[in-house]
């Protein structure tokens, strides 16, 4: 195997390694799910169509829904809306 495709191959790996480890809108969310006046509840948007890649998209089709706020999660990158319990 040349280098340049020990190169291409260990760089896929990161990627695919980045992917399952977690996305920067993943980390910290079990923190910011907790507000003063309560807990939160998450539900998986019914309206929001394809992979949710950006989280203002989400909440913009979540707001629509009647919720508060909404954001990508998971490694399926779906989006989830949010509201108060």
């Amino acid at each position: 195997m040349g280098s340049s495709a020990r190169s291409y191959a260990a760089a896929i790996l990161f990627v695919m390694l980045f992917i399952s480890t977690g996305l920067p809108s993943e980390m910290g969310g079990g923190a910011r799910k907790m507000v003063a006046e309560g807990r939160m509840c998450d539900s998986p948007s019914h309206k929001f169509k394809g992979p949710c890649m950006r989280d203002s998209n989400c909440k913009t089709v979540c707001e629509g829904e009647g919720f508060h706020d909404g954001d990508c999660q998971g490694f399926r990158r779906r989006c989830f809306c949010r509201k108060p319990c």
